[in-house]
Order: structure tokens, then C-alpha cells, then sequence
């Protein structure tokens, strides 16, 4: 560090003195560049680029795989509740569904029960978490 140079004889406070940078000079100057520099500096904004275009590629890959997600979801419910009114509809037309059949599928027997029927609600499907 350069030394201090006092400006009054007396007690010199911290305001009452003056850097000398002068040995400074003669090795070192920011007015001149670097021999590295510029490629250096080049370097560092490619770097800076790829790495924006890369964080840009993966945030919107993640937006477009959340919207695929939730319509495959939408479409999934939709086509389950297809399939569950056309196999009521059939169980309905066929009048072939007797017990020994009835628990191969699955149904079981009841009593006093009643029924209703809405459309297109018959099966809903649930995706897990939130995806975000």
C-alpha cells in the first residue's frame, strides 16, 4: 500500500491525508487490456448465452409436459366414460347377464338398491400431485 503523506504537522486526521499511488502506476494501468481479454470476455458471454437458451429450453419443455399431462388425464376420463356407458348399454341390450357370469366380471348381487343413472360422469379418473 502506498504511504501516507501528512498535510499538517499537527495531530492529522483520517481526511487530513493523501494516497500515493505512484509506484502503482508504473505496473499496472487498467487502460490497457489484457492480451487474453477479449477472448476471455467472449467466452464468458457464450457461456452466459448458453446457459440462458438452456434454462429457457427446460422451463418451457416442463410448461409443455404439464399441459400434455393434464390433457392426457382429460382424455383418459373421457374415454373411460365412453367405455363405462357402452358396457351398461350392452349389459342393458343383451339381458344375457346371469349370476355365474355377473361375478366373473365383477358384479355383485344386491338388494333394494336404487340407481341413477347420469351420462358421461360414470367414471372419473385422478392424476396424483400437482405437477408444478
Amino acid at each position: 500500500m502506498g504511504k501516507l503523506k501528512s498535510i499538517s504537522k499537527y495531530r492529522p486526521s483520517i481526511f487530513q491525508t493523501s494516497l500515493d499511488f505512484s509506484s502503482a502506476r508504473k505496473s499496472m494501468t487498467l487502460a490497457v487490456e489484457h492480451p487474453y481479454e477479449s477472448a476471455f470476455l467472449r467466452a464468458l458471454m457464450l457461456i452466459l448465452l448458453v446457459l440462458c437458451a438452456g434454462y429457457l429450453y427446460f422451463v418451457g419443455a416442463s410448461v409443455l409436459n404439464i399441459i400434455a399431462r393434464k390433457e392426457a388425464g382429460t382424455e383418459t376420463t373421457r374415454l373411460q366414460s365412453a367405455i363405462a356407458v357402452m358396457e351398461q348399454e350392452y349389459f342393458a341390450l343383451s339381458h344375457s347377464v346371469d349370476e355365474s357370469i355377473a361375478t366373473s366380471i365383477g358384479l355383485t348381487n344386491l338388494r333394494d338398491t336404487q340407481y341413477v343413472y347420469r351420462p358421461g360422469t360414470a367414471v372419473a379418473a385422478t392424476i396424483p400431485g400437482n405437477g408444478i
